[in-house]
């Protein structure tokens, strides 16, 4: 950023975005750190590329969150220019229930400003956001090589399962996953993951019966599955517990 401001200590993600279902989790996250980013002047100017930088994704992975953040109505984006039509600032205000002040400032005025309002029980969003937060560390873990790995793999697990992924054809580097589109490294997390809890549940012995296009085709069949749920207003509170246990289904017949 040009002008650095300083972001708030706190972050704030109200019910509407945290359980928002058509939000990714990072979005969400997002959401929480523009937030912070206003200042006094009631909106947030950083770039694509501090945001990118911030989460370890490339800045056109954080322009199509913002743009869907803005789509669903949590944002609204500005865009400055000068007298020659050229680009100077952006500008993205949040939309919420503080929307009839802005552009003037961005108040945290009291210690919890939001209704908790939500349509989906507490309980099970939590669960699943909590779910989402370890395959995300994982995921780090194995492909970006960040921090210990939050499993607590012996050195002879760590080998073991990663020698695993590799014959799976799942060992994605950092720099091949910046190039795969947001739905499908869901998917890779989300596999690579399953792999993990088989490998230290008492089913370890059907990691080994595994094969790639098993694995890929039942995480798209569950996703049709899914959206069908969907489609007659029901609802699959936890997808990966829904995958896991179709995946055991599925090797368990072999």
């Amino acid at each position: 950023m040009n002008k650095q401001n300083k972001p708030a200590y706190y972050a704030i993600i109200p019910s509407n975005v945290r359980y928002c279902e058509e939000l990714k989790f990072a979005e969400r996250l997002l959401y929480g750190e523009i937030t912070a980013l206003c200042g006094k002047e009631g909106y947030c100017f950083a770039t694509n590329k501090y945001f990118a930088d911030l989460y370890n994704v490339i800045p056109g992975t954080i322009s199509r969150w913002i743009s869907h953040l803005e789509k669903l109505g949590f944002i609204k984006v500005i865009i400055i220019k000068d007298e020659k039509n050229q680009i100077i600032e952006r500008r993205i205000y949040i939309n919420d229930i503080y929307k009839d002040i802005l552009p003037n400032t961005y108040k945290q005025n009291k210690q919890y400003p939001y209704k908790q309002n939500c349509l989906y029980p507490m309980s099970k969003k939590t669960q699943y956001n909590n779910i989402n937060i370890r395959i995300d560390r994982f995921f780090n873990y194995i492909i970006k090589e960040k921090k210990q790995n939050p499993e607590k793999f012996s050195k002879e697990e760590d080998k073991e399962f990663k020698d695993i992924i590799t014959e799976l054809e799942f060992n994605y580097n950092e720099d091949s996953i910046k190039i795969i589109k947001d739905d499908n490294i869901d998917k890779l997390k989300i596999i690579i993951y399953a792999l993990k809890e088989l490998f230290k549940s008492n089913k370890k012995y059907l990691i080994y019966k595994a094969r790639r296009n098993n694995l890929i085709s039942v995480y798209d069949n569950c996703r049709v599955i899914e959206l069908e749920y969907k489609e007659t207003e029901n609802e699959i509170n936890n997808f990966f517990e829904y995958y896991y246990k179709s995946i055991i289904k599925e090797l368990e017949k072999g």
